[in-house]
Order: C-alpha cells, then sequence, then structure tokens
C-alpha cells in the first residue's frame, strides 16, 4: 500500500464525482442512507450502553456508504445489504472493524467528557439527547465555550477515522494502524481535503438557502408547516447522503493498493506533483 499525493484540485474533482455517482443511484443511496441512521438510532434505545453502541456502530455506516458509493460509480446496485458489508468478510476483519468501532465509541465519548468538564456536562446532555437546548443555554458562555472544544477535538478524531474503515475492509490493515495512516494521508493531501471541505460548506450553505426560500414559498401558497418541514429534512438527508457518496473518492486518491474500490472508473487517480509516496 502506498500513499499518494493529489494536488488541490483533486477535492473539487471528489465532489463532482461523488455528486455524479449519487444522482446514478439516488433512491438506492439516499435509503441505505436513511437506514444506516435509523439502525443508529434503533441502537441508542438499549439500555445503558446504548449511546456508545450507536457511536461504535459509524464506522461500520460509513464504510457501507463508500462501498455503495463504489458499487454506484461502476454501474451496479447498491443493496441493503450492504448495510452488513463490515461484518460479512471474515473474522478478522470483522474484528478490525468492531475494534474500530469501539476506539471511535470511547474517542467520542473522551471528547464529551472534556466538554463537560467546562460547563458541568449542559453540552453532552444536549447533544446525547439528554435535555432540550433552549436559547437560555445556548447562549450561556459556559455551553458555547463546551461546544468549541468538542468541535475542536472532533477534527482530529474525524481525520484519524476518515480513511480508518476502507483501509480495514479493502487493504487489510490493522485497526491502530489505519488510523494512523488515515490521519497521515489526510495531512499530507490538507490542500486537496481544504478545498473539498470549503467546496461542500458551499454547496451545503447553498443549497440550505434554496430549500428554506422553497419551503417558504409552499408555506405561503397553502402547503401545511409540517409538510414543508418534512421536506427540508429529506433534502437535508440527501445532501448527507450526497456527501457520504463522494467519501470513496477521498479514500481512492489518497492510497494505492493491488486492489482498490471498484475496477474502471474506481481506479482513475489523480496523480499529484509528488506522485505516490511509500
Amino acid at each position: 500500500m502506498k500513499l499518494r499525493i493529489v494536488p488541490a484540485r483533486a477535492g473539487l474533482e471528489w465532489v463532482k464525482l461523488g455528486t455524479r455517482t449519487f444522482w446514478r443511484q439516488p433512491l438506492a443511496l439516499a435509503a441505505l442512507f436513511f437506514m444506516t441512521m435509523a439502525a443508529m438510532s434503533i441502537a441508542t434505545m438499549v439500555p445503558l450502553v446504548g449511546p456508545a453502541l450507536a457511536l461504535a456502530l459509524l464506522p461500520s455506516a460509513t464504510l457501507a456508504m463508500m462501498v455503495a458509493a463504489a458499487e454506484a460509480s461502476e454501474g451496479r446496485f447498491p443493496t441493503p445489504a450492504l448495510l452488513l458489508v463490515a461484518f460479512r468478510t471474515g473474522k478478522q476483519r470483522l474484528r478490525a472493524m468492531l475494534t474500530l468501532g469501539a476506539i471511535y465509541a470511547v474517542g467520542f465519548l473522551g471528547l464529551v467528557g472534556v466538554s463537560a468538564l467546562i460547563d458541568g456536562g449542559t453540552f453532552a446532555n444536549v447533544y446525547l439527547g439528554g435535555q432540550r437546548l433552549t436559547p437560555e443555554t445556548a447562549a450561556e458562555p459556559a455551553f458555547q465555550y463546551a461546544m468549541w472544544a468538542a468541535m475542536l477535538l472532533y477534527v482530529p478524531l474525524s481525520l484519524l477515522f476518515w480513511h480508518a474503515p476502507g483501509l480495514v475492509h479493502w487493504h487489510g490493515v490493522p485497526p491502530v494502524k489505519s488510523l494512523f495512516f488515515s490521519l497521515v494521508a489526510c495531512w499530507r493531501n490538507w490542500r486537496a481535503f481544504l478545498a473539498f471541505g470549503f467546496t461542500w460548506f458551499g454547496v451545503f450553505m447553498a443549497a440550505g438557502i434554496v430549500i428554506s426560500v422553497a419551503s417558504t414559498l409552499l408555506t405561503l401558497v397553502g402547503l401545511p408547516p409540517m409538510m414543508a418541514g418534512s421536506i427540508m429534512v429529506a433534502a437535508a438527508m440527501m445532501l448527507a447522503a450526497m456527501f457520504l457518496t463522494s467519501v470513496v473518492y477521498t479514500f481512492r486518491d489518497c492510497f494505492e493498493a493491488p486492489y482498490a474500490p471498484g475496477s474502471a472508473g474506481m481506479t482513475d487517480r489523480l496523480d499529484g506533483p509528488d506522485g505516490p509516496v511509500a
């Protein structure tokens, strides 16, 4: 396995390819995303360990969307069976994915714990659903400090896990090594990831404005507010599914291996000025 250095323009290409792939199978990919979110929501209902279990499922859910995007990019239909792709690739990789999930849950609960030291646990309770967010709570300085601390701590956590599920699944990399390689790949290709992040931020902002205006207009012409709200939620979920569809392209271009997700379009990569590096 080799790490590849790609140019900044690759970030824009990832967004374009992810959007194009999503619209090849929009209903299937949106439905798969909805099912992953539903599975995690159901997991939170398990007594005592529900929130931690839901967090542990996130790497597997991310992998399911990556595999589904790879399937769609090759013209194949991503079926709901892909939800279990992380658990059907042999005992060794199953253990590796479970280990990744456990590490992610511990890491996330750890950063939430740090935020609790700042505001006494208010942000943690709100985020985990144990307390309703009110304007008064949101305006408290301690709550805001805790929120920003959690967001800053989440950045390195997300970079550690960005490529890790794909490295475990497609390359057979052990869990801890996959976290290290993921962080290094994101760091070495920071220009491309910065372009990727800013582009998606712009897409989400523009889409949010359009959806908000459209919902307001629909309400003015007689559409019930609840239905308009449902349209906004559905559109937001489709955007989130589209974003996750683009993640597989970031993985594809950052690593070179004897085999990779897909066989035709998925193996066409963007070369940077430095080419592949060990």
